[in-house]
Parts: C-alpha cells; structure tokens; sequence
C-alpha cells in the first residue's frame, strides 16, 4: 500500500537458553501508515522492545518479514546495510541516552551528519537548528551529562532529527524522567507528528496513549488488540477512568489499568 511505511509480517523471535528456545515473539503482525504516531504498549517482559529492536534492523527475527520504506530488512541484507539504512532514515531516541563523552551538546546533536559524510560547519549548523526546536540552544556547550534527564532526552530527540528522518523510532523515552518531564518530551514528539514525522513508541506507561493516533497492545509476546479510530477512543476513555487509581501525575501502569494477567488470558483466547 502506497500510505504504509512499515510493515511487520507474522514476525516470530526465539532466544536459545541452555538447551532449550525461548518464545519471545509469536505471530506479530501490523502495518505503521505514513503520519502515525503509534504506540506499542504492555507490561513489563512482554516483548515489545524485542518488537522495536527487530523493526530496527538489531534483532533478526527467527521468522517473518519486516519491510521499511519497501526495503526489506532481513533479506539479503547484512548488518552494515541495515545500519546505513538507519543512518539515512530513522531516528532513534532510547529511554538512557548514549552520548559521545567527548563531545558537548550540540557536537553530540552533529555527529549523525559526520557519520554520513558531511563536513565543515554544515552539521554544527543543522545542530544549532535542532537545538533550537527543542529549546535547548542555551546547554550547546555543557557536556550532556551535566544536564537533568528532561534536558537530555530533548537533546536525544534533536539529535534523532538531524538528518531528517522519516521514522523516529522511541523505547521507552520517558521511562527515567518525572511527570513533567515526560509530559514535556510527548508534547514534542505530538509536535514532531505534527510536522509529518511518523513515530513508533514503546512505553509500559498508559498515560501515553492519548498522544498517540494508533495503538497496539502486546502481551506474553503476543498481539492481543490494535486500537485507531473509535477503539483508541475508547481504551483512551478506559484509561482516563482509572486515572485516580495512580493519585495525580503518577504513571499509569498495567495494574492501574485493572488490566490482571487472568483478564490478559481471557483477551487472547478471544483473538484465538
């Protein structure tokens, strides 16, 4: 379909552990539409950030077939490809930075451009540009681990930017910061969809969902509910019903949500 940017074909994933393989994923399939902004959602342990690290070309898939911008990941593709394709096309923003320890915030922000060949004051500049949509020109000389984790993810997310990227791809991008920060942080990334960039997020965090136009929920490795339109509606409105189960501003979880593993079976007897 000419709108569909990802596609994730019946994709299974096993660890060998001892003497025995160890199921993560099993039968997952979906597609990410042009524009998205989709959230991956689900308890801790469940699989999703295997799902995002396969979809990024980290994590061969045992089967099935991942396709980006038509490109096939896995096919006749080696681990150089998939990454020089990653360079060019996704962004990727972790939920604990890894910074270049040498280099202060904006050379940080300008390396993706040095890794693809740019030169001269050109990846500063572009840098200097990506700082300031984030409101964080001011820290371009600190050395990224000076600042708070709020300031560090909005540093992360420049640099996902910088080479333009049609896909920003995020595990768990607020997992270490406080209400606010995390707040803040979604509030850019809404902003970046806005601006045409398709997204895909990773979070345990319900909270979430309402930033979100798509979502899927994964359990025990498995797909068991995809949500757009009226049916992200409702699960949203599920969601907001619970929210004083967490107090104000806290996080919502899984076991927030009333969402107990005995309802978890129930719901994937039904996709059965």
């Amino acid at each position: 379909m000419a709108n569909t940017i990802i596609e994730i074909k019946e994709i299974y994933k096993s660890f060998h552990v001892g003497e025995q393989d160890v199921e993560i994923l099993k039968n997952i399939s979906f597609d990410v539409e042009k524009g998205d902004f989709l959230v991956i959602f689900g308890p801790s342990g469940c699989g999703k950030s295997t799902l995002l690290h396969t979809m990024l070309g980290l994590e061969p898939p045992t089967k099935g077939k991942i396709i980006i911008l038509e490109k096939d990941f896995y096919d006749n593709q080696d681990e150089d490809s998939r990454s020089d394709f990653r360079k060019k096309h996704i962004g990727m923003i972790y939920q604990q930075p890894n910074w270049v320890k040498a280099l202060n915030v904006i050379e940080n922000v300008a390396f993706p451009l040095s890794l693809l060949g740019y030169r001269g004051q050109e990846p500063l500049k572009k840098a200097k540009e990506m700082l300031d949509i984030v409101k964080m020109t001011d820290w371009s000389n600190y050395i990224p681990t000076e600042l708070s984790s709020g300031q560090q993810q909005k540093i992360a997310a420049a640099r996902a930017m910088i080479s333009n990227p049609e896909i920003i791809i995020a595990d768990e991008p607020t997992g270490n910061l406080d209400y606010e920060s995390g707040q803040e942080l979604m509030s850019l990334l809404e902003e970046l969809n806005r601006q045409g960039k398709t997204i895909a997020m990773v979070t345990h965090d319900l909270e979430y969902i309402k930033y979100a136009k798509s979502a899927i929920r994964i359990f025990n490795g498995e797909l068991i509910g995809k949500y757009k339109g009226k049916e992200k509606d409702q699960l949203l409105k599920e969601v907001k019903s619970k929210r004083g189960n967490g107090g104000n501003g806290d996080k919502l979880d899984m076991k927030n949500l009333g969402l107990e593993l005995s309802d978890e079976k129930k719901e994937i007897k039904k996709t059965k």
